[in-house]
């Protein structure tokens, strides 16, 4: 793809690595690829909530946690969800839970929609499955970032300079 000359851009709903490791596992795998090339949720949830001047409350894997360095967190007026793993306590849950509800308006924004994945171990719940908790809990409906969000690939074209027309899957 690289030698073609067409614009590439790699897209993954991975919310437990920040794209530095991303990019080092697929180096260890012989890719020749760097962060520029890579859109991920965390990302794409950073420009948002940037140019919204939102301040989450994080309920993320601590993997994903440097993607946010840059942002506010203070007194926060949204919550962020990502594939937390074992951060997906009852404790951490309620916490976001009360943000929610302690809001005018609140903001629930999820780093994927996933149900379930599989891993050597067997299946696992994903994100979708306390992005779902938190809407009925809250009786809101978050914002998707990641697949199978229109808006997740306008972020991928943008980063390129490719209308949608022009791109292909």
């Amino acid at each position: 793809l690289k030698r073609s000359h067409l614009k590439v851009r790699f897209c993954t709903n991975d919310s437990q690595k920040s794209r530095g490791e991303l990019v080092g596992l697929l180096r260890r795998l012989g890719f020749d690829i760097s962060e520029e090339e890579v859109t991920s949720p965390a990302p794409a949830t950073c420009q948002i909530l940037k140019e919204r001047g939102l301040r989450p409350h994080l309920l993320i894997h601590e993997g994903v946690r440097s993607e946010f360095e840059e942002i506010d967190t203070s007194n926060p007026n949204c919550v962020v969800i990502a594939d937390a793993g074992e951060g997906f306590s009852y404790q951490n849950m309620n916490k976001a839970f009360q943000v929610l509800m302690e809001l005018e308006n609140p903001v629930l924004i999820s780093l994927g929609k996933g149900r379930y994945y599989k891993e050597t171990s067997g299946l696992m719940l994903d994100v979708g499955a306390y992005m779902k908790a938190l809407e009925y809990a809250c009786g809101i409906k978050a914002e998707v970032v990641g697949k199978p969000s229109p808006e997740f690939f306008k972020t991928a074209l943008q980063a390129i300079g490719v209308e949608a027309h022009q791109a292909h899957g």
